[in-house]
């Protein structure tokens, strides 16, 4: 069984979050793993795969993005697995360069975030099966942006879904799944975090009973399958005919990256930060009818909204009050946000 050490309170929340001391029974049986996986959302558990067993092999996408100084930002499990000293493979192709992955003679393999479709050859291979770790209760949110969809639509309820990896997108068995609230202010970014830590406990929860054999596979109910397909710029823009709520809950399942937006005097502003303004006001969708010292109120369809914290094009993020210094906020009142550049 696995014993743990309770740390961090920011994780705390309708559940409870542990940095795990695990020492599994496995004695007699020393898990292989090839982990795939790329972003943010899949350190944890690499970190916990680590932690517990041999993984053998880190297998991410290529080195891509770069710094406003020319530098390659490398994936952020990549990083991981070199500071422990852990083989990286990085195929333009999964589905024609997969061998690599084979040669490792993984007894698991685990995906998570990893941004390519599994060919059925990796699939299949490993004695204990490919499973991946998914941000949603399956089957809802099928895709590459479940958490993104959940804050967007305003759920108040998400979670982790540990299931067999397919070759449909997100459609194999689940095996285990944990639910977890969505608060009224969280945002992309704290939510994206805790479930990332859920989704490691519960896969080294899960892993066990797959490896002795009382793992339950469920069969997914094709009739009740959303998707939750990447964000696009066109989902970025920030709709002020649209009610409040629904501007206010695009904002916070945007933020921090890629931001929503909108456009004043034809430059494109990001919105981070935004909360419900009770107060009535007349005007037209995406006029500005107040401005205080920390703030300044956009009009909605139904009801407003207080912006906090923004990002001007040509400047650096900033809370509101120090975007409104130096600025007349005569010549804010009235002006109209647009989702489209004039």
């Amino acid at each position: 069984m696995a014993s743990y050490r309770k740390s961090d309170e920011k994780f705390q929340d309708t559940l409870e979050i542990w940095d795990y001391t695990v020492s599994f029974d496995f004695s007699k049986k020393k898990l292989r793993i090839v982990f795939m996986g790329t972003p943010s959302f899949a350190v944890p558990v690499l970190e916990g795969l680590i932690q517990n067993y041999e993984v053998v092999m880190v297998v991410c996408q290529p080195d891509r993005k770069k710094n406003r100084h020319g530098e390659v930002i490398m994936p952020d499990t990549k990083v991981i697995a070199l500071e422990n000293g852990i083989p990286v493979f990085q195929p333009e192709n999964i589905r024609e360069d997969y061998a690599r992955i084979l040669a490792m003679k993984p007894d698991m393999i685990v995906t998570c975030a990893y941004g390519q479709f599994i060919p059925k050859e990796i699939i299949d291979y490993p004695k204990y099966g490919c499973i991946n770790v998914h941000g949603s209760l399956l089957p809802s949110y099928r895709g590459g942006a479940p958490i993104h969809w959940a804050l967007i639509h305003g759920d108040k309820v998400t979670g982790v879904t540990i299931m067999k990896t397919s070759l449909k997108m997100d459609a194999g068995d689940i095996i285990r799944m944990r639910s977890t609230s969505i608060e009224d202010d969280e945002n992309l970014e704290s939510l994206y975090e805790r479930l990332s830590y859920l989704g490691r406990d519960l896969l080294l929860e899960t892993i066990p009973t797959i490896v002795d054999g009382t793992a339950v596979y469920t069969k997914q109910d094709e009739e009740k399958v959303t998707f939750a397909l990447n964000v696009s710029k066109e989902d970025e823009k920030i709709d002020f005919n649209k009610s409040n709520l629904e501007v206010y809950n695009l904002i916070r399942g945007l933020s921090p990256v890629p931001g929503a937006y909108c456009f004043l005097h034809s430059k494109r502003m990001k919105v981070y930060q935004a909360k419900i303004d009770r107060h009535e006001y007349k005007g037209v969708p995406g006029e500005i009818v107040s401005v205080s010292s920390d703030s300044f109120t956009v009009l909605c369809g139904d009801g407003a909204i207080k912006f906090l914290d923004v990002g001007l094009e040509g400047k650096k993020r900033c809370l509101v009050k120090n975007f409104l210094n130096g600025v007349n906020h005569n010549e804010l009142l009235g002006k109209v946000l647009n989702c489209e550049k004039e």
